[in-house]
């Protein structure tokens, strides 16, 4: 099969072999998929900095028919979120946002609004704006575009910030004083479907929690 190429944003990299890493990638053309970088680990790996947390870059990459994983054969960075890592806040949103797209996100299904869901909320947190604007918003919608957003039985400040969120784009967003509390409430009930849908609990969310 000829080599295609995605804008991608890398979600998670797993050790294999003594050089090689299995990736798992979010395609804006072809959804979440998995393949084996090769050599990525040696100095002068083909991807550079490239399979970092949520890189976003040109995948290039080929699948023969009925493969499990994609061979990986190097890639484009467009943006890295390596600035944000600095910030502890924002290194656990970051995870955040990985983890929910790994679990909710299923393989081979093209999701474009996810895709743009997650560029959205990466564009924005670059900018230093509140990370908590970001979290709800991220997880708001991102129940919504699995279609598994319940009933939101949550405070009246709450609901009307939930329905403020699914009509507004995340930079147009009213200013109010956000912060851990007055998003806690609709992040947790957001956060619980998940983990019901799921079937696990989210690593980051005690970090989350914490903060």
């Amino acid at each position: 099969m000829p080599a295609r190429v995605s804008e991608t944003f890398v979600l998670r990299t797993y050790s294999f072999r003594e050089a090689d890493l299995i990736v798992s990638f979010f395609t804006r053309d072809m959804g979440k998929l998995r393949g084996v970088a090769r050599r990525a680990r040696r100095p002068k790996s083909p991807f550079g900095s490239g399979l970092e947390r949520l890189s976003h870059v040109r995948m290039s990459y080929f699948q023969r028919e009925n493969a499990e994983l994609a061979s990986l054969t190097g890639c484009e960075l467009i943006d890295s979120q390596f600035a944000m890592q600095a910030d502890y806040s924002r290194s656990v949103a970051l995870d955040y946002f990985t983890e929910v797209a790994e679990q909710l996100l299923p393989p081979h299904e093209p999701n474009e609004k996810f895709f743009r869901l997650m560029a959205a909320v990466l564009d924005y947190s670059r900018t230093g704006a509140d990370v908590w604007t970001a979290i709800a918003y991220f997880s708001l919608w991102a129940v919504r575009l699995s279609g598994i957003l319940p009933e939101l039985r949550v405070s009246r400040e709450s609901a009307d910030i939930a329905r403020e969120m699914l009509v507004t784009p995340l930079a147009a967003l009213t200013p109010r004083p956000w912060s851990k509390a007055t998003a806690s409430d609709l992040r947790r009930s957001l956060v619980r479907t998940m983990e019901q849908h799921a079937e696990r609990k989210f690593l980051t969310v005690p970090l989350l929690e914490a903060l």
